[in-house]
């Protein structure tokens, strides 16, 4: 059977996590692999490995000042790269720079071989900031994603879809006066959990006043407030043009995830990833870049991961 989507895993990227109880830890990887393995998609993937993304691929959205910091903490291997979310140890410079090397594995892939969609479950760190580390995320690969698929691979305008619990708030302000970047997210609003941005006022700034649609969901929020939601956003998208799409399919929004608030249960993330192939193969030869991002219940993330995967192959 022939592969129909390229899915980046193994070691290089299941290394990244925090030790000692910390909710992203490091069997994130394993979860998900033990549910692709169930799944018949399975047969239907071509699998890649990451490579460590070079100083000058990070620094595509970072800036020198944070990645000379980060590997200082790396080195010291203790202490924190933000206010107190996302720690220090040693080789945290590595595992994380693995894993921006994955996602532009897996966006080389795409955009350069004949299979236009992909997967990398540890990925989607949407928090970090061009000069800061941010809510469990070091390295921003979305980010860095969306700078090398302009600079490198020349295509005009990327479509970010976000469909995580928090709000992505580095990619939102990292490009907020960008017009090339159309920027769509469904979220826990913000007044109830971090990072308390995104609301709906927040549709960009200068040339790019209306690339950007934010859509607040209430706690509790279930798969029919979402469908609904999906609606705006599929609107907004088509209005727009775009070369690539990447989505961020944090599993986070779940219900019983244990630190956030939503309810949606996985279709909720195989509708997004079947309307958004529709969408890909209308406007942008079928490229799809879905990246894991959060999720803190294995089953969850298991389980909402395999349908997207299983919906873009």
């Amino acid at each position: 059977m022939s592969a129909t989507a390229v899915l980046v895993c193994g070691q290089e990227i299941a290394s990244y996590g925090f030790p000692d109880g910390h909710p992203f830890g490091t069997s994130r990887h394993d979860a998900f692999m033990d549910e692709i393995e169930k799944s018949d998609s399975r047969d239907r993937l071509q699998r890649i490995s990451a490579r460590q993304a070079t100083r000058e691929e990070l620094e595509y959205f970072h800036t020198p000042r944070h990645v000379d910091r980060v590997i200082e903490m790396s080195r010291i291997g203790s202490g924190f790269l933000d206010g107190g979310d996302t720690p220090a140890y040693p080789g945290v410079f590595e595992n994380a720079a693995f894993v921006v090397g994955g996602t532009l594995n897996a966006l080389e892939a795409i955009v350069t071989g004949p299979i236009p969609r992909a997967f990398i479950p540890i990925g989607g760190l949407h928090h970090a900031a061009r000069d800061s580390a941010a809510g469990f995320c070091v390295f921003n690969d979305c980010s860095v994603a969306i700078e090398a698929a302009r600079r490198r691979h020349g295509l005009g305008h990327v479509a970010y879809v976000d469909i995580d619990a928090h709000h992505g708030d580095g990619v939102f302000y990292g490009f907020e006066d960008d017009p090339h970047v159309i920027f769509a997210d469904l979220h826990e609003d913000g007044r109830f959990l971090y990072p308390g941005t995104g609301s709906r006022d927040e549709t960009g700034k200068g040339a790019a006043a209306g690339t950007k649609l934010n859509v607040p969901m209430m706690p509790g929020a279930g798969d029919q407030h979402f469908l609904t939601a999906w609606e705006e956003v599929e609107g907004f998208l088509q209005d727009h043009s775009f070369d690539l799409i990447l989505l961020q399919c944090g599993a986070d929004s779940l219900g019983g995830d244990p630190i956030t608030h939503l309810a949606y249960t996985e279709e909720a993330h195989a509708h997004a990833a079947r309307r958004l192939r529709t969408l890909a193969d209308r406007h942008c030869e079928g490229r799809i870049l879905a990246m894991g991002g959060g999720g803190y219940d294995l089953f969850n993330l298991a389980r909402a991961w395999t349908r997207v995967v299983e919906e873009l192959t």
